[in-house]
């Protein structure tokens, strides 16, 4: 299902987004301040906004890469888990294999 405004977490990020800036400009065209001053405070938002999404975007990334750490570990496990399956059924195997041999000699 899909709607118009996106989905998901992005679709929210946007909206968040375009609501901020939404806000930003109105605040501009309304605050009494001269050319000069609105102008300054452009360039200290657009920095603070900059330095926040840089944050944003290295805490994401340092999720991610938990999240790939983890999914290794899982593997490995799972990995580690068969090996140690597959060596005892192939024990078992060999061990069955013995016994018949054994069985087959008394004969």
């Amino acid at each position: 299902m899909s709607d118009e405004h996106g989905s998901g977490a992005s679709g929210i990020i946007l909206s968040f987004l375009l609501g901020g800036l939404t806000g930003a400009a109105l605040a501009i065209l309304f605050a009494p301040r001269s050319g000069r001053e609105t102008r300054e405070m452009l360039g200290e938002k657009l920095k603070e906004g900059a330095d926040r999404g840089r944050e944003f975007r290295d805490q994401v990334s340092a999720k991610g890469r938990e999240m790939v750490d983890e999914a290794s570990e899982y593997i490995n496990k799972g990995k580690e888990t068969a090996e140690r399956r597959r060596d005892r059924l192939a024990a078992a195997i060999e061990a069955g294999r013995q016994a018949y041999r054994d069985e087959k000699e008394k004969m």
